[in-house]
């Protein structure tokens, strides 16, 4: 029974982080006070009696999670970490400033934020990965708590979480929707029609509780019949008032992502009760268990294929995740229903334990991969190329969230034959070389692939795999290596009149232009750029010098952005990259310039252009050519 006194506690706490979110923001001159004033009420209650963390050990398994999916509502998050006692109230007045860790919307440079957010609609998707990482992999008894605005339920990334929670019976997730009415430029939706926010969630099978968000009471019984479930996720729909507790804020619009000036800040503070300098000691884990173990690791046996046959490269990552599975037990795979495409498949029949099947709901799945990587597991989410564009916001709020994940596209390029243009990746080389710090891999035969796989499970950041649909030649032996950032020089000698660049399907098609070239008394260089992202600088350098400047790239893609572009700039001089010393660069660039439309994989690559007459044409163009024209 809640005592007068904890009410009290709880009232005063409440109005600590409005006056707080209030004081930061003025400062700063900037934020989201009136967002961060609406749940102040349901965030007091959490932190004083229901989470269960150790703010000194941000790692400890045991931890409940917490995730702040309205981002914009840091200045609330900042004010409860002053009240748990870990920042100061000097720190809190560095919000937004640089070099600051409390940025406008929170990010993992501070030690209690998992994930960044702020990008709305992704922060339940996330809280997904995590509840299933606490409920089938670690089996630890620990909560994930996500706060959502209102206005984010219209994203449909939300109801793909709402979906897969519920698939999943998700009974230690906590979803608390805080249904102010007000968007950013006028009410929402639904406004404070919380039943249909109910009604929604209990037609995808969630416990809905319907509560009076200022109501300290209602509060405290909602998050304990949360506790009390265990055979389904919950969400709590909080009615609140944007700006609640000042008469010049409280559910008036206008007020979006505005500070107060030093007078308003002045009057409202007096309004909420004055400053307060409460601190609060939050629970820390009851339970002390470890995650479970998840097999023993067995040394790893990659799959080798003999020289000369014929193996699609999406064969051999399903082939290589499976073994790197038995290497490494903290190996998870999601695939978007297309496992037995990507043969993501393998995987799913030997570890089941460690699969996770995400339907057609790319967006949850990179999303789970995001939260699977949060408790240290090694997520492999993979699925058609063309489909992972569907959530490329959430790859690049991961590479914000400092996030681990490994990204496997198939079937990419024109390559893939009859499907069409709407199966065909064509953008996905430029999309993912542009998110920060990510690497971009693209294999053009088994062992490589298996060897590049192996690479990925301990590299850091995004990091993305481009397979091919068909099956193409092993050229290269099992016992070679393919270092990350490396390349291969399949071909070369002192006479070499051009350089012909190629990955994936294209590096076929330019041994092809090799032979036919060297039979007219024409040599070339030719260049595996496996490694797209980052680039062998120093290779293309000198294979520039080596054959003056003639560089002849191809690649199935779009000719904005992906390996021709990659190339190019390994040539200009960015930031660290080594200043190229040769002749004149004549580079050619063969990629997909007109929209394909079906047909075999053959017709197509020639009608592009991308194919061993393309690059015959292109070559004996350059090397007719005098030098320095």
């Amino acid at each position: 029974m809640t005592t007068q006194e904890q009410l009290h506690q709880w009232y005063e706490l409440a109005q600590q982080l409005r006056v707080d979110s209030i004081r930061a923001t003025t400062v700063a001159g900037s934020g989201h006070p009136t967002s961060s004033m609406s749940p102040a009420d349901i965030m007091a209650v959490l932190l004083s009696n229901y989470l269960r963390y150790d703010f000194n050990d941000p790692q400890n398994p045991n931890n409940d999670r917490f995730i702040l999916s309205k981002g914009h509502a840091a200045p609330l998050l900042y004010a409860m970490y002053k009240a748990a006692g870990v920042i100061s109230d000097e720190e809190l007045f560095s919000l937004r400033q640089l070099g600051s860790r409390l940025e406008g919307h929170p990010t993992p440079v501070l030690p209690w934020v998992d994930v960044a957010t702020g990008s709305l609609g992704q922060g339940l998707p996330i809280g997904v990965g995590v509840a299933l990482a606490g409920k089938y992999l670690d089996q630890l008894p620990y909560h994930v708590w996500v706060l959502l605005g209102d206005s984010e339920t219209s994203e449909g990334s939300v109801w793909e979480a709402f979906d897969h929670a519920s698939h999943y019976t998700l009974d230690n997730l906590i979803a608390i929707i805080d249904v102010n009415r007000l968007g950013q430029r006028g009410q929402t939706e639904l406004g404070w029609n919380t039943q249909v926010y109910a009604a929604r969630a209990r037609a995808f099978g969630w416990q809905a509780i319907e509560i009076d968000g200022h109501n300290l009471i209602e509060i405290d019984q909602a998050f304990s019949a949360a506790l009390a479930v265990n055979d389904r996720p919950t969400v709590i729909i909080a009615r609140t008032k944007k700006g609640k507790g000042v008469a010049s804020l409280e559910d008036l619009g206008g007020w979006h992502g505005k500070a107060l000036k030093a007078e308003q800040e002045k009057q409202a503070i007096a309004e909420l009760g004055g400053e307060r300098q409460i601190k609060i000691e939050v629970s820390k884990p009851e339970e002390q268990g470890q995650p479970v173990f998840l097999g023993n690791p067995q040394p790893l046996q990659l799959p080798t294929y003999n020289q000369g046959a014929k193996v699609a490269t999406r064969r051999a990552y399903g082939d290589a995740l499976t073994a790197l599975g038995a290497a490494q037990p903290h190996v998870v795979a999601l695939d978007a229903e297309v496992s037995n495409s990507t043969y993501a498949e393998d995987f799913a029949e030997a570890y089941p334990e460690r699969y996770f099947e995400m339907y057609i709901a790319e967006q949850q799945m990179i999303a789970a991969a995001v939260g699977l990587q949060v408790r240290q597991y090694k997520p492999f989410a993979s699925s058609f190329a063309a489909f992972l564009s569907r959530g490329y916001d959430f790859v690049r709020m991961a590479a914000v969230s400092r996030a681990n994940i490994k990204l496997v596209g198939s079937h990419a390029g024109i390559s893939i034959g009859q499907d069409g243009p709407s199966q065909m990746a064509l953008e996905d080389l430029a999309a993912l070389r542009a998110v920060w710090s990510s690497t971009v891999l693209y294999p053009s035969d088994a062992n490589q692939t298996a060897k590049l796989v192996s690479q990925m499970s301990d590299r850091n950041g995004i990091v993305y795999l481009r397979t091919t649909r068909e099956s193409t030649p092993v050229i290269y032996g099992s016992d070679e290596e393919f270092p990350i950032g490396g390349s291969r020089i399949v071909q070369s000698s002192d006479r070499d009149q051009a350089t012909v660049i190629g990955a994936g399907i294209t590096l076929h098609e330019a041994l092809k232009a090799y032979d036919r070239l060297r039979n007219e008394d024409i040599l070339v260089r030719v260049i595996d750029a496996y490694s797209v992202k980052p680039i062998d600088v120093q290779t293309l350098h000198q294979a520039a010098r080596d054959t003056n400047g003639n560089l002849v790239v191809v690649e199935d893609h779009w000719i904005e952005g992906g390996l021709g572009a990659a190339v190019l700039d390994a040539f200009a001089g960015i930031g660290s990259t080594p200043t190229y010393n040769g002749p004149r660069l004549r580079l050619i660039k063969l990629a997909v310039q007109d929209m394909p439309g079906s047909g075999t994989p053959e017709e197509l690559l020639h009608a592009a252009k991308i194919d061993a007459d393309a690059i015959v044409e292109a070559v004996k163009s350059q090397v007719r050519q005098p030098v320095g024209v």
